[in-house]
């Protein structure tokens, strides 16, 4: 039993990184129709996957609030598509400084400046756009932060995420260039598998440990 679902919990994952392929793949081609179909199919299987590891409620909203965006920012709904982004990472702000690791200063020190200095040099060329790419890219900031502060894979993924938006606002200010879209796309679905793996890595631990313990007792 416990291999069958070993087995389907790998299907799970390959099918997620099989349809994060195929979406980068699609980007770097152009193929708008792939393009489209692959990119909101990504987060469901992520939650496919992420739904038999023991995750948070909260991080599977996350990935739900996701889905909706990736949706939403292929229509003419837009701006509702940004808000289910920034619900997302309002979810994933609240698990990760529920149980935050080492605080260190420095953390957000870097990312603070960087956010400043993101804003700086995109700030000018945003127009209309740049308050709301200023709040948004606040909230990322902090959840990289907090991220970084649960464990260093969480971490990791906050970074990835954060690198990826910036990336779509660098496009937004007019400084587009070759390969950005493959790019955005790479680091988006590598980060979001990040994030939430690393909070089901730590979610499952005490699982681990109680399950030792009860073996311990039997023999």
């Amino acid at each position: 039993m416990r291999l069958g679902r070993l087995v389907a919990e790998r299907r799970r994952l390959a099918a997620y990184w099989g349809a994060a392929v195929v979406q980068v793949a699609a980007v770097a081609l152009d193929a708008k129709l792939l393009k489209r179909a692959s990119k909101v199919t990504l987060m469901p299987l992520l939650l496919s996957w992420l739904r038999t590891q023991g995750a948070p409620p909260l991080i599977q909203a996350a990935l739900l609030a996701s889905a909706a965006g990736d949706l939403l920012l292929e229509t003419e709904f837009q701006t509702a598509g940004i808000a289910a982004f920034a619900a997302a990472q309002a979810c994933y702000l609240a698990v990760f400084l529920d149980k935050p690791g080492e605080r260190s200063w420095r953390v957000p020190a870097a990312y603070g400046a960087l956010w400043a200095a993101l804003i700086a040099l995109l700030g000018r060329d945003l127009g209309a756009q740049r308050v709301p790419v200023a709040a948004y890219a606040l909230l990322l900031t902090a959840t990289a932060i907090a991220a970084k502060w649960h464990n260093p894979r969480s971490g990791l993924g906050g970074a990835l995420f954060l690198v990826s938006d910036a990336l779509i606002a660098m496009r937004l200010a007019g400084r587009d260039f070759p390969g950005r879209g493959v790019l955005v796309m790479s680091t988006y679905a590598t980060g979001q598998y990040l994030l939430v793996s690393g909070v089901r890595k730590r979610a499952r631990q005490p699982e681990v440990r109680e399950q030792a313990g009860v073996e311990a007792s039997e023999r």
